[in-house]
Parts: C-alpha cells; structure tokens; sequence
C-alpha cells in the first residue's frame, strides 16, 4: 500500500523535474526520495518515470496518476488541518478581511447568524484596498478573506469563487462625458480617470482599465466615490459601492459603447492552507463558501 511519504516524492520529483531537486525541496536525502519512488512504482506495478535520459521523465502511466496522487495528498492535507480545527478548544478571536469594493446582504445576515452560534467570539473586519486582502492573509493579519478575485494566487493559498461584483464606469450628472454617450475610447481619453489601485506597487491588475492618460489612483473606492461627487474625473467603480448615489442621481452610470453595461469580476473567499481554523473560523468558511454574491 502507497504511503504519504511515497505520493510525496513521486509528486515533488514530478513537479521539480529531478530527484535531487524534489529532496531540496522536501529536505531529505536525494536516496530517500528515489527509494520512495521506486517502492510506489513496486506497489502499484507501474513505472512511473522513465530513467533512461538525463532527468526523470513521466511515463504516460506516470502522467495519468499525477493528478490522482495530488488529490491524494490535497485530501490528507484536508484531513490533518480539519483535524487540528477540531481539536481546537480555546479560539477566542478571527480576523475577517472584505476587500472594500465587496458588498451584499447576504453578508450583513451572515455575520448576524456568527454572532448568534459564537457570542463569545471577537471579530475583527477589516476593510483593505484593492487586492490587499492577500497580504493579509499571508501575514497572519487576517484568517479569511473575501476579495476581487486574482488570475494567481500566492503558493499555499486556497480560495473560492462565491459570486461576482458588477463594474460600471461613473461619473457626476453634470460631468461633460454624459452628453457624449455612448462613450468610445476616445471619448474617455481627454477626461482624467480616477484608478483603483492596490498599496502592492507590483500589482499592476489596474493597468487593464485605464484609459486617459490623465489618471489620479486610490487604494479606497469611497475617495474615488468622493471626487467624483465633487464634479473631479470619471472612474470605473462596483456598482454595489455608488448604488445609493445612483439612486439619488449624484452620479451616473455612463453608458460604453463597447461594453455591456456591467463589466462582471469574481468574488472569491481565500484562507491560508496550512493554517488551521478553529470551530468558529471552519463554519464561517463553510458559510462563506455557500455564498451566491451578486447573484439574485
């Protein structure tokens, strides 16, 4: 029968391209993780990797039960931080991270359902800018997170998608592009644009939308809210943060001429995988999973 340890090294040799590579990153002798590979391939009568070239190569039976051993090892992983929330007896606090441009009902009735079953738990929220959930997460800051999701996550995160938000560009009712819709990329050019932008100086996800070349960035999307009330520039903004200044007709959702009037993106939950939850951090997960943001 297979062992952890044997799934191990055949997914590490699989992943690195080498033995010696997969024992540098399992910190193990370089025999240790052939031998282990080689009692697999014993136990499962199958070679795994063909050894007659200069690296290990997956054979094509080693590449169909690639997959089946990392869902293996993923399920162990489950088990083991699953275990450990359980036997978890004194957590007294959780730090909830929601970036700010997230928002829903369904939210505020989830947070009143945790009081309820954990009354004798402190919650934290916190409110980041534009995908610095992350670095929260990563920092130990937060234990879970809701954020715009991202094409990648950092290695030893897990997250999922639980909806999406709407993204619309806005404007004052009095701005000069509202006489001018529907908008083209020429139209927006001479205006400046006001960006959303992570305090990460190395995320550039921002770049994608930005369309002038006169351009002011902020990490909070209720500043940008604020300028452009004041009658300063155009944003693209979620709809769930300016929906009461659209209803009161402050602002206006500007019309594109080469979009549908709502740009959708993700929503996603994300926690540390090797950090274990306690009993009132694993049900807000689980709830948090079962979430349908933005979808009514």
């Amino acid at each position: 029968m297979s062992s952890f340890d044997q799934l191990e090294a055949f997914v590490t040799a699989a992943e690195t391209g080498s033995f010696s590579a997969a024992a540098r990153r399992l910190n193990k002798a370089q025999s240790a993780v052939s031998t282990a590979v080689i009692n697999l391939e014993l136990d499962c009568g199958v070679e795994l990797f063909d050894r007659s070239k200069r690296s290990p190569v997956l054979t094509e039976a080693g590449e169909g039960l690639l997959e089946y051993a990392r869902m293996v090892l993923h399920s162990q992983h489950e088990f083991m931080v699953h275990a450990a929330a359980l036997g978890e007896s004194d957590e007294i606090a959780l730090s909830l991270a929601i970036e700010q441009s997230i928002s829903d009902p369904s939210l505020l009735q989830l947070l009143h359902q945790f009081e309820e079953r954990f009354s004798h738990v402190e919650l934290e929220l916190l409110d980041p800018g534009g995908s610095d959930v992350a670095d929260l997460i990563r920092s130990n800051r937060a234990d879970l997170g809701l954020m715009l999701e991202r094409e990648t996550y950092p290695q030893g995160f897990a997250f999922r998608g639980i909806g999406y938000s709407g993204v619309i560009a806005v404007a004052r009712n009095d701005h000069p592009l509202v006489a001018q819709q529907p908008l083209t990329h020429a139209h927006l050019r001479p205006h400046r644009q006001i960006v959303l932008r992570s305090l990460d100086l190395e995320d550039r996800s921002h770049e994608r939308h930005m369309f002038s070349p006169k351009v002011w960035f902020s990490e909070s999307p209720h500043i940008i809210m604020e300028l452009l009330s004041s009658g300063l520039g155009w944003a693209f903004l979620h709809r769930s943060v300016v929906q009461e200044k659209l209803d009161t007709g402050e602002l206006v959702a500007l019309q594109l001429a080469y979009q549908q009037p709502d740009r959708l993106q993700g929503v996603d939950v994300v926690w540390a995988e090797n950090r274990p939850l306690g009993p009132a951090g694993s049900w807000l997960l689980e709830q948090l999973s079962l979430l349908k943001i933005g979808q009514r």
